[in-house]
C-alpha cells in the first residue's frame, strides 16, 4: 500500500479511464467449529479454499453478466491483489461501517466476510454509506490481548496476532509471550467478541467448507505435522501463506508461552 499511495487513491490508475467501483461482501462464517479448543487455532477465513481464487472467479462471472447485459465494458477484477482500500470502498458503497476493531461491519450480517471489487469504466449511479452503529462498545477494544486496538478504530498491525502469525517473517517477540490465546494462525477475537457478529449466519460456499481432518486435529497433531501433512491439508488454503516452516514457528512460539506461564497453585 505505501508504495502505491497513488493508486490507492485514485482507481483510474489501475483501470484507465474507469468511472464506478463495485463492491462485494462473501461471506465465510462456518457452521463448524475447530473441535478441540485446545488445540491451536486458526482463523476461520482459512478454513477452506482461499478466497483469493473464489472471489476472483465469481467477480469474472459478475463481469460476463454485466457486459452480456450492457454490452462491451472494460475493468478489472480486485481481490487483495493490488493496492485497492477494500474497506474505505465498501463502506462508501454502504456495505457497513468500519468499526472500533479496524473491520467493516454490516448492520444484519456481522463481519465474516471477505470484500473484493470489480473498477469498471462503466457509469453507475452509487449507492450511499450507512450510519456508524458501535456507540459506546468498546468490547474488541477490551479484549485484544496484544492491545493492537491502541484507540477505537485505531490498529497498531504490527501488535495483531493476525500479522505476528502471517505477516511477520522474523521470529516472534518475546513480548508476545502468554498473549497469543492460543491463535497460530490469524486471530478472530475482535470478531467473535463484536455484538454485532451474533447475525452471523453461516456461508453456503462449497469451496469455504473445512477439510474434516483439520477440524478434528488435537493439540499433539498440530504439534506433530509433518511438511506433507502440511502440504495436503493446506494446499489450496490461504494457511499456505505462512508457509510451514511459519506454522511450526508460530506452533513453537505457543509452547513456549505455555512454559513460560506461572503454574496454578
Amino acid at each position: 500500500m505505501a508504495d502505491h499511495f497513488d493508486k490507492r487513491l485514485d482507481p483510474t490508475k489501475l483501470v484507465p479511464g474507469a468511472k464506478s467501483v463495485v463492491s462485494v461482501l462473501l461471506n465465510y462464517y462456518p457452521e463448524k467449529q475447530q473441535e478441540y479448543e485446545l488445540a491451536p487455532q486458526i482463523s476461520k477465513y482459512a478454513f477452506g479454499k482461499d478466497y483469493h481464487l473464489v472471489i476472483k472467479e465469481k467477480l469474472k462471472t459478475l463481469a460476463q453478466f454485466i457486459e452480456e447485459n450492457i454490452g462491451e465494458v472494460h475493468g478489472r477484477a480486485f481481490v487483495d491483489s493490488a493496492p485497492v482500500m477494500d474497506k474505505a470502498w465498501a463502506k462508501r458503497s454502504g456495505l457497513g461501517w468500519v468499526g472500533k476493531n479496524t473491520n467493516l461491519i454490516h448492520p444484519r450480517e456481522g463481519s465474516f466476510f471477505f470484500i473484493g471489487e470489480l473498477i469498471l469504466d462503466l457509469e453507475l449511479e452509487p449507492d450511499g454509506p450507512i450510519k456508524d452503529y458501535c456507540g459506546t462498545c468498546t468490547a474488541c477494544l477490551d479484549a485484544c490481548p496484544t492491545d493492537a486496538l491502541i484507540a477505537p478504530y485505531q490498529i497498531d498491525a504490527s501488535r495483531c496476532i493476525s500479522y505476528l502469525t502471517i505477516e511477520l517473517k522474523d521470529e516472534i517477540p518475546n513480548e508476545f509471550k502468554g498473549k497469543m490465546e492460543n491463535w497460530a494462525f490469524g486471530c478472530d477475537i475482535c470478531q467473535d467478541i463484536c455484538p454485532w457478529n451474533r447475525f452471523s449466519k453461516p456461508h453456503s460456499e462449497p469451496d469455504f467448507e473445512p477439510d474434516a481432518d483439520l477440524l478434528g486435529m488435537k493439540k499433539s497433531d498440530w504439534e506433530e505435522i509433518t511438511e506433507e501433512v502440511f502440504k495436503e491439508l493446506f494446499s489450496n488454503s490461504a494457511v499456505k501463506r505462512t508457509k510451514f516452516e511459519g506454522l511450526k514457528r508460530n506452533l513453537r512460539f505457543l509452547n513456549s508461552s505455555e512454559e513460560t506461564l506461572p503454574k496454578p497453585a
